[in-house]
């Protein structure tokens, strides 16, 4: 008899959980507001059925993280013996509203600029590093069977503390999106003025502004939702930029080496480093429109030239719409 699991939400991620877990022999129903995603989903192979299965096993929470505490709640009284995680990159906020033995805060390091369940990929989480949050009052029981079917869809688990997870993904992720899209946007403004830089937004500049391609409507809430350790980044990162800044204005060919590199004189390893929403969703539409702008337009005129744990407790070793996410 086939496993039985069900995931809410069936966008990209959503729906590459689909796909593995069918891969595997599982059984997968979805729900989504938006009955096309669903429809989409079964065209593509990612699910089975459309509604809530009472009879699931797990359940997967794959939305904007301003709707997951809500949609675990329904999912947990969906299910009535089944667990429940979900994928969203924020987690204190919903490990705090959501005291259930049942429930495995979640989050896959892994996804693409590609948006919907149209992106969805069946190996996207193998080899990815997937966090657990399991907060106090999670079942060991819980823990350790979503473990068992986050490892068999091919991720090495880490286990966090949902405001650790918070802190690291804040400068791993979520700031290093906001400073792309943010480039991405200076450059556009740029381009307004001076047409050249659409001859020269060439390799660093697609790799370096990748990120900021994805989907804008998950910002919002990612920005709202941690807040505090974004902030906490974000000054730390205009920190730095002010030292790099001082180092070239006052640079005499000596003091712009240590800039070019994150090691640089200091020697060693890297630096360790409710409410009104804010509008952080203009940083992903209008710069993805505008990335897209910068990268694909036609050449302008010619201009003159003369980069698994088993238990509870582990460290983070490396990183990476309406509903769906």
């Amino acid at each position: 008899m086939s496993r039985r699991a069900t995931v809410v939400g069936v966008g990209l991620i959503g729906g590459s959980i689909g796909l593995a877990l069918r891969e595997l022999g599982w059984h997968v129903s979805g729900v989504d507001p938006d009955g096309e995603r669903c429809s989409r989903g079964l065209e593509l192979g990612a699910l089975d059925a459309a509604g809530w299965d009472p009879a699931a096993e797990v359940t997967f929470v794959a939305t904007p993280v301003g709707l997951v505490a809500g949609l675990v709640a329904e999912a947990l009284d969906a299910s009535p013996s089944g667990l429940v995680t979900d994928v969203g990159s924020v987690k204190a906020s919903i490990v705090e509203a959501v005291d259930d033995p049942r429930f495995v805060g979640g989050h896959p390091m892994a996804g693409s600029e590609l948006d919907g369940v149209e992106g969805a990929d069946a190996s996207m989480f193998r080899g990815a590093n997937w966090v657990l949050t399991p907060g106090g009052a999670t079942a060991d029981s819980a823990f350790a069977r979503v473990r068992s079917i986050v490892r068999s869809l091919g991720a090495e688990v880490v286990t966090l503390s949902p405001d650790r997870h918070d802190a690291l993904v804040a400068l791993v992720s979520h700031v290093p999106h906001l400073t792309a899209a943010s480039l991405v946007g200076l450059a556009a403004r740029r381009s307004e003025e001076h047409s050249a830089i659409l001859r020269l937004a060439a390799g660093g500049f697609r790799d370096m502004t990748r990120v900021a391609a994805g989907q804008p409507g998950i910002w919002p809430d990612i920005c709202a939702e941690n807040r505090a350790a974004i902030t906490e980044a974000l000054d730390d990162l205009i920190g730095a930029l002010g030292e790099v800044r001082r180092e070239v204005a006052e640079a005499d060919g000596v003091g712009c080496s240590t800039v070019s590199s994150p090691h640089g004189r200091r020697g060693g390893a890297f630096p360790r480093v409710r409410r009104r929403r804010p509008n952080c969703s203009r940083f992903g539409s209008r710069c993805s429109t505008a990335r897209g702008r910068l990268l694909r337009s036609p050449p302008s005129p010619p201009i003159s030239t003369s980069t698994s744990t088993t238990s509870r407790s582990h460290t983070l070793p490396r990183a990476t719409g309406a509903w769906s996410s």
